[in-house]
């Protein structure tokens, strides 16, 4: 019986300062720790691109015939832009062979659509296109298959650099 009256009086005296540490950790709530895979992505394409991709924007729109990767600078900066450009139309070039080791690289694996996408590289077309701070990259096909892959590409590809889609 004492031993009983004994763990009572315990779990009663515990009870408010765990209500205590609850209230405390609500309010100063503990720093999330820095994402180091996605800063791994971005030093990673920082190389592969050759620019800055926190101070340039990314985006990945799906379309009805396949979609298009938008990549400009949101600082000014003319060598940067160029650089895109650049970029940009060896991506192009390199996409139409069947060549997607530039995002794999970034990714540091295989990117999911690419196996498709190589394989159906003649169905597809790259173009790149220069916009006011950079450039994009217009991906067709009448492929139902490698608009499916390119979708999925381009999916990973927003997830991964939290880029938009229009």
């Amino acid at each position: 019986m004492k031993v009983t009256i004994l763990a009572v009086a315990l779990v009663a005296a515990a009870a408010p300062l765990a209500a205590q540490e609850h209230d405390h950790a609500a309010m100063h709530p503990k720093p999330a720790a820095p994402d180091t895979g996605y800063a791994a992505m971005q030093a990673r394409g920082r190389n592969v691109m050759g620019v800055d991709q926190d101070t340039s924007r990314h985006v990945s729109e799906p379309l009805a015939d396949g979609g298009r990767i938008e990549l400009q600078r949101t600082v000014d900066d003319s060598a940067g832009v160029e650089q895109i450009r650049r970029h940009l139309s060896e991506i192009a070039d390199e996409f139409a062979r069947g060549d997607f080791s530039a995002p794999s690289r970034v990714h540091a694996m295989d990117v999911p659509g690419t196996a498709v996408m190589r394989a159906k590289r003649d169905a597809i077309a790259y173009r790149m296109q220069p916009l006011p701070r950079g450039g994009e990259v217009r991906i067709t096909t009448s492929d139902p298959e490698a608009v499916a892959a390119v979708h999925e590409f381009l999916a990973y590809q927003r997830r991964e650099h939290r880029a938009a889609a229009h």
